[in-house]
């Protein structure tokens, strides 16, 4: 099976704080541009496996399997969706590029990469995810289920100060 991958915009919103972030990488019963809906539960078994084996989702830049950029210390399903909280890694080029792009509000998205498991059809054609193999969460510039919203809420604290010394030196080198 290939790996998929679905967009959201959390109507709850991502919130930032420093290198923190948290908000909704899924919406539950809401189809996405594809047609696809996921159900509640989805996730379960898949947080479950990766619990009982020690590892985690990852979280990754634009899907790229090449570039993590920070680490979701809790994923969870809720009533409304599949909830994370992670910080970024501003040791890296690529996650302090994240971060500034988030307090900048260029980026607001975030998409699941997983395998279906099990999916049936409803009378609409849309696919019905009831289980799906979880890999990743990635920070994207578009994401795919438009009926939800994600908001960057913070341009204060280290993203802040990270996007304001990017744009000096932006601002610096095209003085040259």
């Amino acid at each position: 099976m290939e790996l998929e991958r679905k967009f959201t915009r959390s109507a709850a919103g991502l919130a930032v704080a420093g290198a923190q972030i948290e908000g909704y990488a899924s919406v539950f019963g809401v189809a996405d541009q594809g047609g696809d809906v996921v159900l509640r539960g989805a996730y379960a078994t898949s947080l479950k496996r990766l619990a009982a084996g020690g590892r985690r989702v990852k979280m990754l830049w634009q899907h790229d399997p090449g570039q993590p950029i920070g680490v979701w210390d809790e994923v969870r399903e809720d009533v409304h969706g599949l909830w994370v909280k992670g910080h970024l890694l501003t040791d890296l080029a690529q996650g302090r590029e994240a971060a500034a792009l988030l307090a900048a509000g260029a980026i607001d998205g975030l998409s699941i990469g997983y395998r279906t498991l099990r999916a049936e059809r409803d009378a609409k054609g849309r696919r019905q995810l009831a289980e799906v193999d979880l890999w990743e969460v990635s920070l994207v510039t578009f994401p795919m289920l438009a009926e939800a919203r994600v908001a960057a809420k913070a341009a204060d604290g280290v993203l802040g100060e990270l996007a304001r010394a990017l744009r000096t030196a932006r601002d610096g080198l095209a003085a040259r």
